[in-house]
């Protein structure tokens, strides 16, 4: 007859499952807990990093690394760079990142935000979030006598195409963008303006972060045009952008309309624990 640890005994007593971790014991599922170590150690990364990089610094044998990350490129979690011999998060992994966020209180704690700042920029304001290739738009806030916009709260529009998604586009590493801007079949396109290609993105995206702020004119829709500010957490991974939309006859200046943007980016930031601008 055997003995029950003690453990063990309490577990069946009480109902519950010990924690293994407290236990001091290994994972029951080995492959998960790896599985979920690499894509954490990649989450914290700056940008892609090669295979060897993660079996050392988690202390998984390389060949159980290559066979994880193949299961995970193949469901979109992670994405491979075959010249730089790197791997970095993909799409899938994004779509998680935009699920915390829509569950989590960023469209509670940014709803009076973006109502203030369309009150002081005069414009309609809008708190959106990265998902894949798209923005998806959390919060709208039009401003009196300025027209319905398409962004309207659970709208997606390419990133490439918007100042909210550029911003933040533009705060991610260029592995990161090259991996989800490979090739011009991945350009979506509704006016006929905007990059169409991955070398246009890429120039486009250096005029952002040398100015500070992403533009958009009449990409999205004609005759509005939109400047956007990527709001930052504390290792500075864009987690989602702020923006104000005006028609391009009404003469707004760009830079006027940015800085009220940053500000706003910067205190949403610190409330929901991300670094200040």
């Amino acid at each position: 007859m055997s003995v029950m640890p003690d453990n063990s005994l309490a577990s069946a007593q009480w109902g519950s499952t010990p924690n293994p971790r407290l236990a001091g014991a290994r994972p029951q599922v080995p492959a998960a807990d790896q599985t979920l170590r690499i894509l954490s150690l990649l989450a914290r990364q700056p940008g892609p990093i090669a295979a060897r990089t993660i079996a050392t610094q988690l202390g998984v044998p390389r060949s159980s690394v290559y066979h994880l990350l193949a299961t995970l490129e193949e469901h979109g979690f992670v994405v491979h760079l075959p010249a730089e011999r790197r791997w970095g998060l993909g799409t899938a992994a994004f779509e998680l990142a935009g699920g915390y966020t829509r569950q989590q209180p960023l469209a509670h704690l940014g709803r009076t935000l973006i109502a203030a700042l369309a009150d002081r920029a005069g414009e309609s304001a809008h708190l959106a979030v990265m998902t894949g290739r798209d923005v998806l738009y959390l919060v709208e806030e039009r401003a009196p006598r300025r027209p319905a916009l398409v962004t309207d709260v659970g709208v997606r529009l390419p990133a490439h195409l918007t100042a909210s998604g550029r911003s933040m586009l533009a705060a991610l590493p260029r592995e990161q963008v090259r991996a989800l801007y490979p090739d011009a079949a991945s350009f979506a396109d509704r006016t006929g303006r905007g990059p169409a290609r991955p070398g246009e993105l890429r120039d486009l995206l250096r005029e952002v972060r040398g100015r500070g702020y992403a533009l958009e004119d009449g990409e999205v829709t004609l005759g509005l045009a939109s400047v956007g500010v990527a709001v930052l957490d504390h290792i500075g991974w864009p987690i989602a952008a702020i923006a104000v939309t005006y028609p391009t006859d009404s003469a707004r200046d760009a830079g006027t309309l940015a800085a009220h943007l940053a500000p706003v980016a910067s205190e949403l930031g610190r409330r929901i624990g991300g670094a200040r601008r």
